[in-house]
C-alpha cells in the first residue's frame, strides 16, 4: 500500500470559491433535511408499525446469527454483538443496543470498545473505520475531508499513531507491510462491518501484527443471510458526492451449507477545499460453510481501486495567513510560464491505488477437548502517491554516479522544467495464523505459530510534463512513458527491495475459577523479524539487513465481584521495529551526496503497559473506567522525510517515553426509544530524556509527547422507536504539540455530526426502505485535524552544549468543512 503523502502545502493562490460551494451545499442540505422531515412525520403519524421489544442487530432484512471470528482471543474478550436470532421473521429490529450501539458489556481482561450495526447503520455509508470509532475513549482521528475518501488520515490511540496499532480483519493483518500504518478507506465498506472493536491497550496474544503498542482495531464482517437476498443504497450530497451500493446474499446455495454475500459499490466527490476529484470502487466478499459441532470455514476479502485528488498539509504559518484557502490548495490551472506554480498543478498530485486482500479462517472441532484455528491469507497492493516538482535537463545523479545525459524535456526554462516525480510502492504479502485449543477442566491452553511473508519494492521514477499539464500514465507503471537515461535506464530518485519475514510462536493458559468469578490469562509470545533488502542505485550501499527478536510475556486477570460488576487487571509487552526506509542510504540528485544515510544497528522499541479497570453492567446501564499506564523505550515516532522530490514517511527514535491516564465510557440501555453515551480520556505523556540533534543535545526531557492531548470528550445521543431514528454526537479534542522542544501546537477543536431518518415497514419485496440525512461538521468548523509531520523544534534552540539546533516546522492536516448527504436504502 502507498503510504498517502504529507508534506507542507506549496505556496499558491486559492482556484476556486470555497464559499459559494460552501453556501451551495448548505442551502441543499437544508432543502433535503425539511423535506425528509415532512416526509417522515406524515409517514410516522399516518402508518407507524408496531415493533416488537428484541435486541438485534440483524441488517437489512436477513435473519441471521451472530458474527464470530475465526480467530481466537486468549484474553477471551466478550466482542460478540449484542445479537439474538429471528429465524424466520424478515423485520430487522433497531434501536435496541445500549448507548446507540456504542457500547456493549465486557468480560475480558483488558479494556475494549465496539461499534456495532445499531450506531453504523445510521452514519454516513461511505464512512471509513476510522470515523466510526472516533467516539470512543482514547480515538484521535485526523481527516482531511468530510467524507472519508481521502487517505490523508490518521489515528492516534492514547497518543500513540496509527503506525502502532493493529488492523486485523476476521484473523489477517491489515497493516502496510512496510509502514506499518492503515488506510481506512481500502479496508471495507461500512455495510458489510457487523462491528469494530477497539482494544485501546495491546493486541490479542495470537493476532498477527508486530506494532501495536499503540492497540487494536478488529473489524467483523456480518454473516451471509441463510436466505436469498440483498440490500442497495444510493447517496447524494454535497460537493456534488455520489455513491451507489449494492449487495445480493445467496442464500443457501444447493442444500450445500454454504451461503455467501458479494457486495459493489461507486463513490465519488469533489474535493471540499481547492481542485480534483476523489472516485472509488470497491468488492467485498464472504463465503461461509458451517457444519458439525461449531466447524466453520470462511472465503472472505475486499478489492479497492482508487484515484484521489491529494489535500496538502499545512504549516502554522500558512495556516493562520490562508486557513482552508490561498497557499494551502493546489493550483487548479496549469501554469507553464511559471515553473514553480506548475509544479503545483493538481493533476500532478493524483493517487492511484489498487488493493486485494484474501483470507480464510478456519475453525475445527477435532475432539471434545481439542480445537483448531487457522487464517491463511494474501494480499496484493500497488500505489503511487506522485508530485509535481522542477529539475534540471543536466547535471544530475543517480545516485552517486553523475550522468553525462543533457534531457529534453517539454516546457523547459533556462536548464529547468516541470516534471511529476511519482513514488510507486509494489507489495505482495502472505502467510498464516494456527493457533491449538487444548480445554480441560479449568484450563484452556493455546498454542500456536504466526508466519508471514511481505515483499515490498519501491521506485521513485520520473514522468514528463506537457506544456498543457498532463503527464502520462498516472500509475506510473508503462516504462515507455517514464523519462529514461542515454544508457537505456530509467532516471531514478530511489530504487530499493525488502523481503520481510516474520515468526512468532505463543502460547498461554485461559485459567477458570470458582464458577469463572474468577478468570487468570498467562501468555508468552516470541517474535522473531527479519528483512533483507537492495539499494539499486548507484551508491556504496547495496545489500542491507535487520534482524529482530523479541519475548513478550502478558498477564491478565478478571473478577467479577457480582453479577453486575466486575474489575480487571491488564499487563502487556510489546514491540515495534522502525520503518523499513530507516534502513536505506537516500542521494541528492543534484550533487550525489548522501541526502539521509540508513541506519544498521536499529533500536526497537519497547513497551510495558498495565490496565486497571472497572466495569458496570446493570438493568439501566453499561460503563466503564480504566486506568493505563505505558514505558517505552526507544519510542519510534513516525515523521517525513523529503527523498528527490517525494515526500516519505518514516521513523525516528525519541528515547524514553512515560504515558498514564484514565479512559471511561458510559452508555445508557434504551429508555422511551432514547440511548445516550459518553466517553473521555485524560491523558498524561512525558518524554523522559533529552534528545540529539546536530551534534547537540536538546532538552526535552518532561515535555509532554507529540500527538498527545491532555483531554478528549464525546457525547452520542441517539433515538430509535424502529421507525423514526437520529442520533447527534459532539467530540472535543485538547490541543495538541507538534514538536518534541513543545513550541509548536495545534489547537483544541470541537466538532459535531447529526443523522435523522425514517424506517417505512416492508412494502411487497422491499424491506424497510429507509430516508436519512447525514450532517458532518455541522457547525462548519474550519480546523487543524491532527499533526501530519511532527519535528524535533520549531524554532532555532540552544542546546545543552551551547550549539544552535535549527528548526523545522512541523505540518498539519486540515480537517473537513460541512457536508451534508441524503442516502436512500432498501433490503430486498
Amino acid at each position: 500500500m502507498i503510504n498517502p503523502r504529507t508534506d507542507l502545502a506549496p505556496n499558491r493562490p486559492l482556484a476556486h470559491s470555497l464559499f459559494a460551494k460552501s453556501r451551495k451545499s448548505l442551502l441543499c442540505a437544508g432543502v433535503s433535511a425539511c423535506g425528509l422531515l415532512a416526509l417522515a412525520a406524515s409517514a410516522h403519524a399516518a402508518a407507524r408499525a408496531p415493533v416488537p421489544h428484541l435486541p438485534s442487530t440483524a441488517q437489512h432484512g436477513t435473519s441471521k446469527t451472530p458474527a464470530k471470528s475465526a480467530t481466537p482471543t486468549t484474553a477471551h474478550q466478550s466482542t460478540t454483538p449484542e445479537n439474538i436470532v429471528i429465524s424466520g421473521l424478515a423485520n430487522t429490529v433497531h434501536g435496541y443496543q445500549t448507548g446507540g450501539g456504542l457500547i456493549h458489556a465486557q468480560d475480558g481482561v483488558k479494556a475494549i470498545s465496539t461499534v456495532s450495526r445499531d450506531f453504523i447503520d445510521k452514519q454516513a455509508p461511505m464512512a471509513t473505520a476510522f470515523q466510526l470509532i472516533s467516539l470512543l475513549p482514547g480515538a484521535n482521528v485526523a481527516t482531511s475531508d468530510p467524507f472519508g475518501f481521502s487517505p490523508n488520515t490518521d489515528i492516534s490511540v492514547r497518543g500513540l499513531g496509527g503506525d502502532s496499532i493493529g488492523y486485523v480483519l476476521e484473523g489477517m493483518p491489515l497493516n502496510d507491510v512496510a509502514y506499518s500504518t492503515g488506510y481506512p478507506s481500502q479496508f471495507a465498506d461500512s455495510e458489510n462491518y457487523q462491528e469494530i472493536a477497539l482494544a485501546q491497550g495491546s493486541s490479542d496474544l495470537d493476532s498477527p501484527v508486530l506494532n501495536a503498542a499503540g492497540g487494536l482495531i478488529q473489524l467483523n464482517f456480518r454473516n451471509p443471510a441463510k436466505k436469498a437476498g440483498g440490500y442497495a443504497s444510493v447517496s447524494y450530497g454535497s460537493y456534488n458526492t455520489n455513491r451507489e451500493f449494492l449487495r445480493f446474499d445467496t442464500g443457501e446455495i444447493a442444500h450445500t451449507g454454504l451461503r455467501g454475500f458479494i457486495s459493489y459499490s461507486h463513490g465519488a466527490s469533489d474535493n471540499w477545499r481547492g481542485p480534483g476529484r476523489d472516485e472509488k470502487q470497491h468488492v467485498d466478499f464472504k463465503f461461509l460453510k458451517e457444519w458439525g459441532q461449531g466447524n466453520h470455514a470462511s472465503l472472505l476479502g475486499s478489492f479497492n481501486s482508487t484515484i484521489t485528488s491529494y489535500y496538502p498539509q499545512a504549516s502554522m504559518e500558512s495556516w493562520k495567513a490562508d486557513g482552508i484557502g490561498g497557499a494551502n490548495n493546489l493550483l487548479g490551472h496549469y501554469d507553464a510560464t511559471n515553473l514553480d506554480n506548475a509544479a503545483n498543478y493538481w493533476r500532478l498530485w493524483r493517487q492511484p491505488e489498487r488493493t486485494l486482500y484474501a483470507g480464510a479462517p478456519v475453525h475445527l472441532t477435532l475432539t471434545d477437548h481439542l480445537t483448531l484455528d487457522t487464517t491463511p491469507y494474501a494480499q496484493f497492493a500497488f500505489g503511487n502517491a506522485p508530485g509535481g516538482t522542477v529539475i534540471a535537463e543536466s547535471g544530475l545523479y543517480q545516485g552517486t554516479q553523475a550522468q553525462p545525459d543533457t534531457l529534453n524535456l517539454p516546457g523547459a526554462q533556462n536548464g529547468e522544467a516541470v516534471v511529476r516525480a511519482n513514488y510507486t510502492q509494489r507489495s505482495y504479502r502472505s502467510g498464516f495464523t494456527a493457533a491449538l485449543h487444548y480445554k480441560k477442566a479449568w484450563n484452556d491452553f493455546v498454542f500456536g505459530y504466526w508466519y508471514d511473508y511481505g515483499d515490498d519494492n519501491e521506485q521513485q521514477p520520473f514522468t514528463a510534463v506537457q506544456t498543457n499539464g498532463s503527464s502520462a500514465d498516472i500509475w506510473a507503471q508503462n516504462a515507455n512513458s517514464q523519462i529514461h537515461l542515454a544508457n537505456g535506464q530509467k532516471l531514478l530518485g530511489g530504487s530499493f527491495h525488502t523481503i520481510s519475514q516474520s515468526n512468532a510462536l505463543f502460547a498461554g493458559d485461559h485459567i477458570s475459577l470458582l464458577h469463572d468469578r474468577l478468570a487468570i490469562d498467562l501468555g508468552f509470545k516470541i517474535v522473531m523479524l527479519s528483512r533483507v533488502g537492495t539499494n539499486n542505485v548507484p551508491g556504496p550501499q547495496y545489500r542491507v539487513g535487520s534482524n529482530s527478536m523479541e519475548p513478550l510475556p502478558r498477564l491478565g486477570l478478571r473478577w467479577h465481584i457480582d453479577d453486575h460488576n466486575q474489575i480487571f487487571f491488564n499487563a502487556t509487552t510489546n514491540f515495534r521495529a522502525p520503518d523499513q526506509t530507516a534502513l536505506y542510504n537516500a542521494y541528492d540528485p543534484s550533487s550525489g551526496s548522501l541526502a539521509t544515510a540508513g541506519v544498521h544497528n536499529l533500536r526497537d522499541e519497547y513497551s510495558i503497559s498495565e490496565e486497571l479497570g472497572y466495569r458496570l453492567n446493570n438493568r439501566w446501564l453499561t460503563g466503564s473506567l480504566t486506568l493505563f499506564n505505558y514505558n517505552f523505550t526507544n519510542r519510534q515516532v513516525s515523521t517525513l522525510a523529503v527523498q528527490n522530490g517525494s515526500i516519505i514517511t518514516t521513523t525516528m527514535n525519541a528515547g524514553g517515553q512515560t504515558s498514564r491516564g484514565v479512559d471511561v465510557e458510559v452508555g445508557l440501555k434504551p429508555w422511551h426509544h432514547f440511548s445516550p453515551y459518553v466517553s473521555g480520556e485524560y491523558l498524561h505523556a512525558t518524554i523522559d530524556n533529552n534528545i540529539s540533534a546536530e551534534g547537540d543535545v536538546l532538552p526535552t526531557k518532561g515535555r509532554t509527547a507529540v500527538r498527545s492531548p491532555s483531554l478528549q470528550a464525546a457525547i452520542g445521543l441517539s433515538y430509535d422507536d424502529g421507525h423514526l431514528f437520529g442520533i447527534a454526537s459532539v467530540h472535543y479534542t485538547g490541543h495538541q504539540y507538534a514538536t518534541f522542544m513543545n513550541d509548536e501546537r495545534m489547537s483544541d477543536h470541537t466538532t459535531g455530526d447529526l443523522a435523522i431518518g425514517y424506517r417505512f415497514s416492508d412494502h411487497y419485496h422491499l424491506h424497510q426502505p429507509t430516508l436519512r440525512m447525514n450532517f458532518i461538521n455541522i457547525t462548519n468548523q474550519h480546523y487543524l485535524s491532527g499533526v501530519a509531520s511532527p519535528t524535533l523544534n520549531a524554532r532555532d534552540t540552544t542546546g545543552l552544549h551551547g550549539g544552535t539546533i535549527s528548526g523545522s516546522a512541523p505540518s498539519y492536516y486540515i480537517g473537513g468543512g460541512f457536508a451534508a448527504l441524503f442516502t436512500v436504502s432498501t433490503g430486498f
